[in-house]
């Protein structure tokens, strides 16, 4: 067809008409088979059905009077009927079916087979029911003419022959199988009978195999055809499974020797691959003097004369180490080590002058295959540190591995990213090594290597930043400047492809980061970049991965004022902002800090923020709020948050009255019902929901961490060249200790347990707070765990208390917010000053309190009872 001119460009003249009749006369050609397709009136009549016939009376109309796609449904919906009506179906349908199959075609054969396995399956009727019924269906059309319709039904037998009892197996199937396997029988029928003999054989014993059954496998490895072969060495070692190892040994491994030098490429591939699964079972004898010297003839001459053998030996060279591991000596370790050296090169040293257009098929070709060579070598990387103990890595394997991960072909870079993790686990304290290949598998600029690589990422950084030992506390990333700016531009490389799954799964394993780079890193590197896509991206599941990483990045960043930015963006961007798709995204970050931070952080933060948005104009928002309500009236606790829950049933009424929405209002209806059916936390503990008060106190108590460790670590800097130190450090934790109400507003309260196991001494104190503070971040994550920052409100100075009850002892945690703001007011910038307004609600008491008056009784720690908690007048 000629494509249209531009409109701007049209030509009425009469060649350009005559042009678009041509057009339309060829559309007109396109159509007819169309229509010719549709059903005539008199086609529609012969394929209706009287519908008040039974489903069996339909059946057996359909299998005698319909056409051939109305009985391949029928059978198609054989089981159905099997389930329904067995007796029946059996009597009446299944004699149909067998008539249909004599004369019916590939495709309703083929449905028979899968109906037939179904069957069986289900288990709609007994065994005895099966043989006697479907059995002799399923051996009659075995050698159809068509080699996907008898492979199809082979499939069925085999798993019926599962489950046949040993007398049906050996008068249904093994005894005509004598007469199917010898050479006057068809090709096809022979091929049968060797994948039915490889089966038969764990059905019976081994002085029945050894007389009825062996006899014919030998028969079948020297038939005179290649395939069959070919098929029964690839059967040996399911027999020699069934025979046991000495049976193996002086039946198998004979046949196996002498198929391995079969004239048949395709024989010798099998009777290798065959030797190489079975290596287990021969004993340390047999492999160093049978398979040994037969190994060393494949790779001998799979580079001279046999390249068909390279794919496949390349691929196994993983088992092979493993079954041959401590028979070589070491020379001929160090020529395997060279041979499997020279696969993974094989193939990037020839040059050709020819262009792409102009390579030669043969040469093609050629290339393909050791393309798969090469894939292979970098799938058994692994199995080869092994080979060589991970010690010798450096020096024996490192330049392959950098010849692998710089390989110009996709599927090698690949299969080593896949294998990259397991690289590391191996080299353990030697991973530094590897740095490198990690910066460039992350810079590749295929992103097929990068969703490869990202799977085990946090694993992987893990390994790095602990240099491979789980008790090491230092981060060894910072000897690897490259990987943030490797990390950020795989997600813009991401970001910019239309491959948004990878981008997903990349920024849900950035989640790992904070367990891998500091806090500071973090914020500058990747934080804003996280709310920039959930700003501008287009993609609803990457900005929900952008979110819940976020969130986390908050749970464990270590700086009060950068969480109070966090927090403050988080408000006035998505829950204030004018889009209504941000304040979706809004409602989803709430989702996931209710998931991740404790309820009290929730409350005090984001509750306020998050009814406010039952006043939003857009329908949706409202609704999404409505599924959110029972998961946010979830972090209150009665009595301490009784305020917070008038506030809710206020929004709610207001929707209840006031909404116009009738989606909206159905849906605020089913969520007040399911509202008024939920119990209520207390602020003590109740047997019902212990073990989510247990986990909701356990998080509280790591984001009071979080701020005790902030305080600690800016102590120790001020601290750091005073000989004085330990001195101040130990009054001030005395001073500490003893909650009176003489304290200095910006002295922080902390008791973390009983006295008798506090430390005795300042440098003892100091010692296990600061290793707390540094190994926060190198905590393991976990999705229950995953709960952070507990720290000042805009305005509220109500000393916060966790409880914990367990076997009769309770310990407290208490801490000032306002110690933190009033401490460092002169550090922090003028939008995170004392007076920031930061939407807060605080537990125990409704009013605000100016900062000044952070000494007063309001701000003094008060102990937790189980129960309530209650504020000093």
């Amino acid at each position: 067809m000629h494509p249209p001119p531009p409109a701007a460009a049209m030509d009425f003249s009469q060649n350009c008409l005559f042009g678009y009749m041509e057009d339309l006369q060829e559309l007109t050609i396109i159509e007819r088979p169309v229509r010719r397709s549709l059903k005539t009136p008199e086609e529609i009549e012969r394929l209706t059905v009287d519908e008040d016939l039974s489903d069996i009376e339909r059946a057996v109309y359909l299998l005698s009077a319909g056409q051939d796609i109305q009985g391949t449904s029928v059978i198609a919906n054989l089981p159905f009927l099997m389930r329904q009506n067995p007796t029946e179906t059996l009597r009446r349908v299944l004699p149909k079916v067998r008539e249909a199959l004599h004369v019916a075609g590939v495709e309703m054969q083929l449905t028979a087979a899968v109906s037939f396995l179904t069957i069986l399956q289900d288990e709609s009727v007994s065994i005895h029911a099966y043989t006697h019924s479907f059995l002799q269906v399923i051996l009659l059309h075995l050698e159809h003419r068509d080699t996907g319709v008898s492979n199809a039904w082979l499939e069925t037998l085999l798993s019926v022959i599962e489950v046949l009892p040993k007398e049906t197996l050996r008068h249904e199937i093994l005894n005509p199988l004598v007469s199917k396997a010898q050479l006057s029988q068809t090709v096809q029928s022979r091929l049968v009978s060797c994948k039915i003999l490889g089966k038969l054989t764990n059905k019976f014993d081994a002085h029945t195999i050894k007389r009825e059954i062996l006899p014919l496998v030998k028969s079948l490895c020297q038939d005179v055809e290649y395939e069959v072969r070919s098929c029964m060495c690839r059967q040996l070692e399911n027999i020699a499974q069934g025979i046991g190892t000495e049976l193996t040994k002086s039946v198998v491994l004979p046949e196996l020797i002498e198929l391995s030098r079969d004239e048949g490429s395709s024989v010798r591939l099998a009777a290798f691959e065959t030797l190489v699964n079975l290596l287990d079972t021969f004993d340390t004898d047999d492999r160093s003097q049978t398979i040994l010297p037969l190994v060393k003839s494949f790779c001998e001459k799979s580079f001279k004369a046999d390249e068909s053998i390279l794919i496949s030996l390349s691929f196994h060279l993983g088992k092979l180490c493993h079954g041959l591991y401590g028979i070589f000596t070491p020379d001929q370790h160090l020529r395997f080590l060279e041979f499997y050296k020279k696969l993974c090169t094989l193939g990037l040293q020839q040059e050709n002058g020819h262009s792409e257009n102009q390579i030669p098929p043969q040469i093609l070709e050629q290339e393909k295959k050791y393309i798969s060579v090469r894939k292979n070598c970098a799938y058994n990387f692994p199995a080869m540190i092994v080979f060589v103990d991970p010690k010798n890595f450096h020096l024996e394997l490192y330049s392959t591995f950098f010849c692998l991960c710089h390989d110009p072909e996709v599927p090698v870079r690949y299969t080593i990213a896949i294998c990259f993790y397991e690289v590391s686990k191996l080299l353990n304290s030697g991973v530094y090594l590897i740095h490198k290949e990690l910066i460039t598998l992350l810079q590749d600029e295929s992103l097929e290597v990068l969703d490869a690589l990202i799977d085990h990422l946090p694993e992987i950084l893990e390994l790095m930043s602990t240099g491979g030992e789980s008790s090491v506390q230092e981060n060894k990333l910072s000897s690897l400047p490259d990987l943030i700016p490797a990390l950020t531009a795989a997600e813009q490389r991401a970001a910019a492809s239309l491959k948004w799954r990878t981008h997903e799964k990349l920024l849900q394993k950035y989640a790992c980061l904070p367990h891998v780079i500091s806090s500071d890193q973090i914020y500058y590197r990747f934080l804003q970049r996280m709310f920039t896509i959930m700003m501008t991206n287009n993609v609803l599941p990457v900005q929900k991965a952008a979110s819940r990483t976020l969130c986390i990045f908050l749970r464990y960043n270590r700086k009060q004022e950068q969480r109070h930015e966090v927090i403050q963006k988080l408000i006035e961007q998505l829950g204030q902002g004018k889009s209504y798709w941000n304040r979706l995204r809004f409602l989803d970050t709430c989702e996931f800090i209710i998931e991740i931070f404790s309820k009290s952080f929730f409350c005090k933060y984001f509750f306020l923020p998050a009814i406010e948005l039952t006043r939003d104009p857009v329908a949706n928002v409202r609704m999404k709020l409505c599924y959110l309500l029972p998961k946010v009236k979830s972090t209150l606790k009665i009595p301490a948050d009784k305020h917070l829950l008038q506030q809710l049933e206020m929004c709610v009424r207001k929707l209840l009255c006031q909404e116009k929405d009738k989606d909206v209002l159905a849906i605020v209806k089913r969520t007040v019902l399911e509202l008024d059916r939920m119990e209520m936390s207390m602020d003590s503990f109740q047997k019902k929901f212990y073990e989510k008060d247990l986990l909701d106190q356990e998080k509280e108590r790591e984001e009071l961490l979080l701020l005790e460790m902030e305080q600690l670590e800016k102590e120790k800097q001020q601290n750091d060249g005073r000989p004085t130190t330990d001195k101040m450090f130990e009054k001030k934790r005395r001073d500490t200790k003893t909650p009176t109400q003489s304290l200095p507003k910006n002295i922080p309260i902390s008791v973390p347990g009983p006295p008798s196991v506090t430390p005795s001494t300042s440098k003892e104190i100091k010692k296990s707070k600061l290793i707390r503070s540094q190994s926060f971040n190198n905590q393991a994550f976990h999705a229950k765990y995953g709960n952070l920052e507990k720290c000042a409100s805009k305005s509220s100075t109500t000393g916060y208390t966790a409880s914990v009850s367990g076997l009769g002892k309770t310990s407290l945690l208490s801490l000032t917010d306002d110690s933190f703001r009033t401490r460092n007011a002169s550090s922090v910038p003028p939008s995170f000053s004392p007076n920031t307004t930061l939407p807060s609600t605080s537990r125990g008491t409704g009013n605000s309190l100016d900062p000044k008056s952070s000494g007063s009784k309001d701000t003094q720690p008060r102990k937790a009872t189980l129960k309530s908690r209650k504020s000093n007048p």
